[in-house]
């Protein structure tokens, strides 16, 4: 039962045990608009306004100090979280999303990024940001602890909070449809409904932790400025 009920999470299929299913991480390209059409589509326009959208918000969290074009990487990464989070809902399709390998890549990758940069660059503001302003001279080694802790930690809650809610969902989905085969005909009717309403959350869900995850990575990112 377990072993059935976590087989959608496998990344192995059963061509010669090779992990084909890694390639549904690349699906979300043969979304993106062409930009050479002469006439901009629908698809065109409602990327543009979505990217439009997004760059003002993460223009906003970065501060005056961001660099030109800084934005452009947590709008890819949206896009990049969306897709695989969207795309997963449908049937065979293998959500990477779901997976530590990728959501801790890509939180680890940008958070050793960010204190790099920070580090390196401002040394100083990142000492400052240790301790809170007006902080007791007492509790400073334990401020100093505590946030080196919480930041240390950063990547860890970003990649286990899109990982838990990609796996609760689908889990929850896929035990509903199972009870089905027990159920009689007149409880199917529910059965569905439940099903459909859980499928609108879940596609809910996709784009919301796209966005959770890509504010806080501009909220880490603003801190080092």
């Amino acid at each position: 039962m377990m072993n059935n009920l976590f087989s959608i999470f496998d990344p192995s299929t059963n061509i010669f045990n090779i992990p084909f299913n890694w390639i549904s991480t690349f699906i979300g390209i043969m979304f993106i608009p062409y930009s050479f059409w002469f006439i901009p589509n629908r698809h065109f326009l409602l990327w543009n306004f979505i990217s439009n959208k997004l760059h003002i918000e993460f223009k906003t969290l970065l501060g005056p100090n961001n660099s030109i074009g800084s934005t452009l990487i947590f709008i890819s990464l949206f896009f990049f979280i969306f897709f695989n989070n969207f795309l997963g809902l449908f049937p065979y399709i293998f959500t990477s999303s779901s997976h530590l390998t990728i959501s801790l890549s890509l939180s680890l990758t940008l958070w050793l990024s960010f204190m790099m940069f920070g580090w390196i660059n401002n040394t100083q503001h990142m000492f400052i940001h240790m301790i809170p302003q007006g902080t007791p001279f007492i509790l400073m080694p334990f401020m100093v602890l505590i946030e080196t802790i919480s930041n240390i930690i950063r990547p860890g809650t970003l990649a286990v909070r899109l990982t838990a809610n990609m796996i609760a969902g689908h889990l929850l989905i896929t035990l509903l449809s199972n009870t089905g085969i027990n159920m009689p005909n007149y409880m199917l009717i529910f059965l569905i409904l439940i099903q459909i309403l859980l499928l609108i959350l879940e596609s809910a869900v996709s784009i919301i932790q796209a966005y959770v995850i890509s504010i806080l990575s501009t909220l880490y990112s603003s801190e080092t400025n």
